[in-house]
């Protein structure tokens, strides 16, 4: 191979391994929730927004009425126009409790918002409570998940942390694409210093398990501040330290995991509807960033195979650290060993970063045609009236 190959690989393997290192600082700096805590004694609202959710939803209900450690806890569930017996299943797994309170909605959200941020906006709408809490109902919690997370919260003064859940997988596809969500920011951003700034671009934010300070929450304009994003929890993050309040990433450990999508076909369309947002939404940051992530984990590989002398122990260099990002981030997020399946998927590492950038490239199409659709609606409500009725 010639000189530029061997540049390219080296360049790529120096990307490669500055990842691997800062997954590396991540694991020894990131915190995770607490598992022994005393107890909150603020009132907490627990918020589930929950559409066609039938399935999945008694099994988050259980586990909120098993939390321990807050004695004010309440529950808000709204079913979101629902059309697989959302509603009943929430009744049913809630029997008898008085702290949950089950909302229904057969209406469409307003113009320019998505259903989501509509859903959590009325739900915060209805409490008054200091803390809130918002929980995706694909959510599995450990009983002190809601505690150690409010405690959190408290113990750092912030206006929002994001309680990383540990994403199961369980496809194919599931185990090729879902690590890469947590990989994605271990690799890339030294979460300890992100944690303590206030610049919108360091925020970090998953939506399945957030745990607000309600007055920062209005602060930052609430879900209102973010009514057409696809990605709602992080821009409500940058919305919060827009406002003057810190928001913080942690891990959620055991206290918390979910299956975000389940099977291909959901994954897919899962992440068709937000992949073109990624980067501000711009084409030539997205065009960018996939050329670099394919120097760092496609040549180096590629020169593994066929390359020779150093040009192919650079590649190796470069695999190797590529593979040891994926397991350190897999740490990070389950803070135990990686497994036998974990260790699959980050050899699979190319293949991983080819399926991501195909269906990034697909939710960009289907964006700009205006075909967005999740769960039998558009992404985002159309402002056309006519469209909205319909």
């Amino acid at each position: 191979m010639g000189a530029a190959a061997r540049y390219l690989t080296w360049a790529g393997t120096g990307l490669a391994a500055l990842g691997a290192t800062t997954a590396a600082y991540n694991l020894l700096t990131l915190r995770t929730l607490p598992r022994g805590v005393a107890g909150v004694i603020e009132p907490v609202t627990v918020c589930v927004p929950a559409r066609d959710e039938s399935d999945r939803l008694p099994a988050l209900i259980a586990d909120l009425r098993a939390q321990i450690g807050v004695p004010r806890l309440s529950v808000l569930i709204l079913d979101d126009a629902s059309t697989d017996g959302t509603y009943e299943a929430a009744l049913a797994a809630i029997a008898d409790d008085e702290r949950f309170t089950v909302l229904r909605s057969a209406a469409h959200p307003a113009p320019g918002w998505t259903g989501k941020a509509a859903a959590c906006a009325r739900l915060a709408a209805r409490t008054d409570a200091a803390a809130l809490v918002f929980i995706d109902a694909d959510v599995r919690l450990a009983p002190h998940a809601i505690a150690a997370a409010v405690t959190e919260l408290r113990r750092r003064g912030a206006g929002l942390v994001s309680a990383w859940p540990e994403q199961e997988a369980g496809s194919t596809a599931e185990r090729l694409i879902q690590p890469l969500l947590a990989w994605s920011w271990a690799s890339t951003l030294p979460i300890g210093p992100a944690n303590h700034s206030l610049r919108p671009s360091t925020a970090v934010a998953c939506g399945q398990f957030l745990a607000v300070d309600a007055a920062a929450y209005r602060a930052g304009g609430g879900h209102a501040a973010v009514a057409a994003s696809a990605t709602e929890d992080l821009d409500l993050a940058r919305a919060i330290r827009r406002a003057g309040h810190r928001t913080a990433l942690v891990t959620a450990g055991p206290a918390a995991s979910t299956r975000m999508y389940t099977g291909t076909t959901e994954l897919t369309d899962g992440y068709t509807r937000w992949l073109w947002s990624a980067y501000g939404g711009r084409l030539d940051t997205g065009a960018a960033i996939a050329t670099l992530a394919a120097l760092a984990y496609w040549i180096p590989p590629l020169a593994a195979i066929f390359g020779r002398a150093r040009t192919r122990r650079a590649g190796l260099l470069g695999y190797t650290a590529a593979v040891t990002s994926r397991l350190t981030a897999r740490t990070i997020e389950t803070r135990r060993a990686p497994t036998a399946p974990d260790l699959a998927s980050a050899l699979a590492h190319p293949l991983s970063v080819a399926h991501y950038l195909t269906l990034w490239t697909r939710s960009h199409y289907r964006h700009r045609t205006g075909r967005l659709h999740w769960k039998q609606r558009p992404l985002v409500t159309p402002e056309d009236p006519i469209a909205h009725h319909a």
